[in-house]
């Protein structure tokens, strides 16, 4: 009987012990998972600065904000250290629209900056993969002449023998509109969507003369 009882009990530690060496390598399967995402999620960092060449006071974030006023009162630099970012000249993503890729801009003029105004920004997020399409149309609601492209485009009207757009679908990836050729003026930033007229991309009219790929995240 004491034999009997021993082997039982040698078998219920055996078990014990052979549960806990799972749930421990399951556990570590789990924590090596999450360290390979983390690892592969994008880094967003930039910081804003009230005095040209990053002087004065600044503020640093690595997120959306809707609302910078209480950071800042005036940006006339800002150092972009990852991601790409959208920047407002209002709050809650309205006004003027500046799209920004890593690096440093000593003063507003080299985002293209119509004023030391920046009021909320967003981080742009890689969903789309690697790959890049939209359509353009002529009319609205996805009426007229249509083209589709996939590659950069310094002026529409070369390319197209049209200016106007009054409609647009972006089937992948993010892009950059331009209002004016050589990706000059006004901007505005399209992701994946249906647009059935140029005020659903926050445009002013529907003149539309350069676009490009956003490809840094």
């Amino acid at each position: 009987t004491d034999l009997l009882a021993a082997c039982r009990y040698i078998c219920r530690q055996t078990q014990i012990c052979e549960a806990w060496k799972s749930q421990t390598f399951f556990l570590g399967i789990i924590i090596i998972i999450v360290v390979i995402i983390i690892s592969l999620s994008p880094c967003f960092q930039i910081t804003f600065f009230e005095e040209k060449n990053f002087q004065g006071r600044c503020y640093e974030t690595s997120g959306d904000c809707t609302d910078l006023l209480s950071f800042f009162t005036r940006c006339n630099s800002v150092r972009v250290e990852s991601g790409s970012w959208v920047l407002y000249e209002k709050p809650n993503y309205k006004g003027y629209q500046y799209v920004l890729s890593p690096g440093d801009y000593a003063d507003h003029q080299q985002w293209m900056g119509l004023s030391d105004s920046i009021r909320s920004c967003r981080c742009i997020k890689n969903v789309y993969g690697n790959a890049w399409r939209l359509r353009l149309y002529e009319r609205p609601d996805f009426g007229g002449q249509m083209v589709e492209c996939t590659e950069d485009c310094p002026s529409v009207q070369e390319a197209f023998k049209f200016r106007e757009v009054f409609s647009c679908v972006v089937l992948q990836g993010a892009w950059v509109f331009y209002e004016l050729p050589g990706y000059r003026g006004r901007q505005y930033f399209v992701e994946r969507g249906d647009y059935r007229k140029y005020t659903d991309w926050k445009a002013v009219s529907s003149a539309l003369g350069s676009f490009h790929r956003i490809t840094e995240f």
